[in-house]
């Protein structure tokens, strides 16, 4: 009779060892797992930017900044705004930054429910953006993509003294036309689009 020595039974110290040493192996496997998934999930949420369409969703409606006592940021965009979207991520890091004492109202220039507001702000490239004061009254405007750090100390000012402190500028922005009703000089707006 051949004995397998695989098949002998180990003494109880070698064999509390052997558990011993799985056991370790097994919790490390665990964490190296755990770490990944942190590691992976931490990495999505970093690259996703939010759409310009979830942070509308969540923006202050326009009747509620005019009546709540508060400063606006008034900005209007559009889905397709190359620029609206490169903002996207400061303008949510802004509303975080200013949550409670800044109103973020977003205009889609695409919905003609806005066309007064359009018109009444001259908007003719976007993004566009209107600071007022608490009492609803526009007191600056810029146009295009800003760096965060202009906004962000012109909301502050907005906040602080009822003014904002950098003149305005325009960047990088993305032309717009307001269609306005009975306007068909352009044969390329079928009746409503923005002429590129």
């Amino acid at each position: 009779m051949t004995s397998d020595p695989s098949k002998m039974p180990l003494d109880p110290e070698t064999e509390q060892a052997t558990l011993s040493q799985r056991f370790r192996n097994f919790l490390i496997v665990m964490v190296a797992i755990a770490l990944s998934l942190v590691l992976f999930m931490g990495s999505r949420q970093h690259t996703q930017q939010p759409s310009l369409s979830a942070l509308a969703q969540n923006s202050t409606p326009l009747e509620v900044a005019l009546a709540n006592q508060k400063p606006t940021l008034l900005e209007f965009y559009a889905n397709w705004c190359t620029s609206c979207q490169a903002m996207a991520d400061d303008i949510q890091d802004l509303e975080e930054q200013f949550s409670g004492q800044v109103n973020f109202v977003m205009l889609n220039v695409d919905n003609s429910k806005w066309l007064p507001e359009i018109l009444k702000y001259d908007v003719d490239g976007i993004p566009h953006f209107v600071f007022m004061d608490a009492e609803g009254k526009a007191i600056a405007s810029t146009i295009g993509q800003q760096p965060r750090q202009i906004l962000a100390d012109s909301l502050g000012a907005l906040v602080a003294e009822g003014t904002v402190a950098t003149s305005p500028t325009i960047g990088k922005t993305s032309l717009f036309q307001a269609a306005v009703k009975g306007n068909q000089d352009d044969p390329r707006s079928h009746g409503g689009m923005p002429a590129l």
